[in-house]
């Protein structure tokens, strides 16, 4: 199968892209690079450098395309807050573009890689995907406006899509090239900020009062292996027009302490910390349902916050 991968330099759309063509995709990759890393991309893979809002360049890279897995946008939420207007032109018009080209294609198959983001601070723990979607931040609403945007684009014009929504990626993948691993400036994810933690400079906890098992907030992981397993378990699954969503995670969730223990296990010395009063509009646990994924996708993780941290530490290596 010939797939476009937007976003395919970026941290999962790199890694992505590295294990379907070990598994003989056709691989294309669109991205301006502008949050990825164009010496990610392999030898021999096609490489369009260019923006989803611009149409000559996604007509191009779409020329003999199967399929698309859409990666590509904004995805920081503190940025999304000062930078709303950034959001809806690169994450909602930009896939707008997308569509209309791959309509123009006769392409009619997409696994879009949304957000839990999309739930806002849910009820019910553990998230089911028939939970009320009520986002706390511009870049939760753009996700789900894309969603929306593709049950409308199944429904009148004949797509085969899945939407896959999930919390936290972590780990990294070992190619023969090397390793490929998380490379964000600024890093504002849990495990490499623990990994880096110092005496200077302590990774903060914030909140140890919490009514969970030791005391930390619980948030849902995922190895991006298995994430992008799960993308391709989606394309797999795209038989018939429509859309589907699926939550992915680890199904019961890691605590800031046990992300800790793992880190401190993986370096062999214990890892500074700072204890932090609790953030405003943090949950105390975000887990995700992931039963519909394990049953319509065949689809659960295999991979731990072990391998998580032990594979981040050996990238940085």
């Amino acid at each position: 199968m010939r797939v476009l991968i937007t976003g395919g330099t970026g941290y999962i759309g790199s890694i992505a892209v590295e294990i379907m063509r070990t598994q003989g995709f056709e691989i294309t990759i669109l991205d301006d690079c502008s949050t990825g890393h164009a010496d990610t991309v392999p030898t021999g893979v096609r490489f369009v450098a260019g923006s989803l809002l611009e149409r000559s360049d996604l007509d191009h890279a779409l020329e003999g395309v199967d399929a698309v897995l859409h990666f590509a946008g904004k995805s920081l939420v503190g940025e999304s807050v000062e930078k709303p207007e950034l959001y809806q032109r690169i994450n909602v018009d930009g896939t707008r573009n997308l569509l209309d080209a791959m309509k123009s294609a006769n392409i009619s198959k997409i696994v879009f890689s949304s957000s839990a983001a999309t739930y806002g601070e849910p009820k019910v723990v553990p998230i089911k995907e028939s939970a009320a979607t009520l986002p706390t931040n511009p870049y939760g609403a753009t996700k789900l406006a894309i969603d929306h945007m593709i049950t409308a684009e199944a429904k009148s014009n004949e797509l085969a899509a899945v939407s896959l929504r999930y919390f936290n990626v972590a780990g990294a993948h070992k190619a023969q090239r090397g390793w490929l691993s998380e490379r964000h400036n600024p890093e504002t994810h849990l495990i490499p900020n623990v990994l880096r933690s110092s005496p200077d400079n302590p990774v903060r906890i914030f909140g140890t009062d919490w009514q969970t098992p030791d005391g930390t907030c619980i948030r849902d992981y995922v190895h991006v292996v298995d994430l992008v397993d799960a993308h391709i378990k989606a394309l797999d699954s795209l038989k018939s027009f429509g859309h589907e969503i699926y939550n992915l995670g680890s199904g019961t969730g890691y605590s800031v302490r046990q992300v800790i223990t793992a880190a401190e296990k993986a370096t062999g010395q214990a890892i500074p910390t700072q204890d932090s009063p609790r953030r405003n509009g943090d949950p105390a646990v975000l887990v995700a349902d992931i039963s519909r994924a394990k049953q319509y996708l065949h689809w659960e993780p295999s991979l731990g916050i072990e391998e998580m941290v032990a594979d981040t530490l050996q990238s940085f290596q």
